[in-house]
């Protein structure tokens, strides 16, 4: 079987291809030329710059020697220890209280027995005073032994959480399944580390601290909690999920805003407080599970690649939503450094522009120059730089269906590609070799806006062509096409791409043979 590209009127042809009277045999044909694509900052120590290592080093230091001392979660403010020290006078407050009552019994105590005295023992009163004195002199110097003694317990006291805090040393703290202590010699904790040296500029005392906030966040934030998951939103499940790799090898997140157009989803979601927190700890929980599936090693695909679609979201007049977007923004800014490569936003509409003037101030310089912005006529075009078309889903343009059986594979037919000038015409010819054999194929054209149609030409010229797929113009938004024929007969499939256009349009197309003959057997 063979594919025959044939120039109508001057058509280009982007690879490089063998002619043989005007046919490109199938195993030639040009294959997708791979767009210019993004490369993650390395993670291996030897790419690093000096002045880089120096702070990576430095960070290690900080974060071994805060988890060894029990310190990691500890911000050392000075009110913090000014609360601990209140805490402890509330605390002894009611025992001085608890002792002054008791000394003021005494004393009503002492002026009855006095009062009840006879009268004719005059004499003796004075020696009963100076009893009575030497005892409270003897009493008062119990007490201050006692103070001294409960003085000393509260100062061992105060001593001992402090030893205990020494001695009992949490080394397995991790984060994102990786262990933070540099002295495991785990490979992905340098990973981790420049994640958060990254996002502050290779500041070390910066990037030490935004590690310590994250940590007393992930700590105690309650969407972390064991039974957090019982009351998630499943109606926005296909708001956010996973959807192949990049040209990298980078996980591929899509999320599709266009679910909150269902104003019943949009109250249930974020129409209370009780529904944001619900919808705040889905986009975390979300995240979590996306982050499990990075490879945090060296040279492995630590990141993120982010598609946003905008179609049919809520504009800027939707408060609750604006608000819960700036939410998920800052909280992703502050506690996931560096996991998204890139943020990819498509189907981008004119409110959009304004829409982001509300939220990037809040943004850093390093995570603005992440977003890339695509007007719907340019998304295929702009996700294929980015990502290969066999792995872009059918509605953006791509050649992705789910749970395909045709091309589940590479070896199921290679990408090819072809140029159709303007006001000119292409064809695609695919060849039946042998009778009874079933021919499929896919076929995009970036920004489509052309006319296309699909015959079967038999070998012999005494049969009829038998069209597949009447001309139709094809419009902007249009998927792209799969369509299959059983050759009775040698032949070929003509797939006719008629740009009337002045601008070159792109084609990208795939095929696969079946034999009848190959089944049977």
């Amino acid at each position: 079987m063979a594919v025959e590209a044939v120039s109508g009127n001057g058509g280009e042809a982007v690879a490089p291809v063998k002619e043989v009277s005007a046919k490109v045999e199938a195993k030639e044909a040009a294959a997708v030329t791979k767009n210019a694509s993004f490369r993650e900052e390395s993670n291996f120590l030897d790419d690093l710059k000096e002045s880089e290592r120096k702070a990576l080093a430095e960070l290690r230091d900080k974060v071994e020697a805060a988890i060894l001392e029990g310190k990691l979660f500890d911000d050392g403010k000075p009110e913090v220890k000014e609360k601990r020290e209140a805490k402890k006078k509330a605390e002894k407050a009611p025992e001085e209280k608890k002792e002054e009552e008791e000394e003021g019994k005494k004393e009503p105590e002492a002026v009855e027995k006095k009062g009840e005295e006879d009268a004719k023992k005059e004499a003796e009163v004075e020696g009963k005073k100076e009893e009575e004195e030497s005892k409270k002199e003897a009493e008062k110097e119990m007490e201050q032994e006692e103070a001294g003694e409960a003085e000393k317990v509260a100062a061992a006291a105060e001593e001992k959480p402090a030893e205990t805090a020494a001695v009992v040393v949490d080394k397995d703290i991790a984060l994102w399944g990786v262990p933070l202590l540099p002295s495991k010699g785990d490979e992905a904790t340098d990973v981790v580390l420049l994640k958060f040296l990254r996002a502050r500029d290779f500041k070390a005392g910066a990037a030490f601290e935004m590690l310590r906030r994250t940590l007393r966040w992930r700590r105690d934030w309650p969407g972390f909690d064991a039974d957090a998951d019982a009351d998630l939103p499943e109606e926005l499940a296909g708001a956010c999920y996973l959807d192949g790799a990049d040209r990298e090898g980078h996980p591929v997140c899509y999320n599709a805003l266009g679910v909150f157009a269902d104003d019943a989803l949009y109250k249930k979601a974020l129409g209370t407080e009780e529904g944001k927190a619900r919808f705040l700890r889905w986009r975390v929980r979300a995240m979590e599970r996306h982050v499990a599936e990075l490879d945090l090693k060296p040279g492995g695909a630590a990141s993120l690649l982010q598609v946003t679609d905008l179609k049919n979201s809520p504009g800027p007049a939707k408060k609750d939503f604006r608000v819960a977007v700036k939410q998920v923004l800052d909280l992703f800014q502050d506690n996931y450094p560096e996991l998204v490569a890139r943020n990819i936003l498509i189907n981008v509409p004119f409110w959009y522009y304004a829409f982001s003037t509300l939220f990037y101030p809040f943004l850093t310089q390093r995570t603005k120059s992440k977003f890339v912005i695509a007007r719907p006529s340019k998304v295929t075009e702009t996700l294929l730089k980015y990502i290969p078309i066999e792995a872009i889903p059918v509605k953006y343009g791509g050649l992705k269906r789910d749970d395909d059986t045709e091309f589940s594979s590479a070896d199921d037919g290679e990408v090819a590609e072809l140029t159709v000038k303007g006001s000119s015409t292409e064809t695609i010819e695919i060849e039946a070799t042998e009778a009874d054999a079933t021919l499929t194929w896919d076929l995009t054209v970036l920004g489509w806006e052309v006319n296309y149609k699909e015959e079967f030409v038999p070998a012999d010229e005494s049969s009829y062509t038998i069209i597949v797929r009447k001309g139709k113009k094809m419009g902007a938004g249009e998927e792209a096409v799969r369509n299959s024929f059983r050759a009775g007969e040698p032949g070929k499939v003509v797939l006719t791409v008629e740009n009337t256009s002045h601008k070159k349009k792109k084609v990208l197309f795939r095929h696969k043979s079946k034999s009848a003959f190959a089944k049977k057997c």
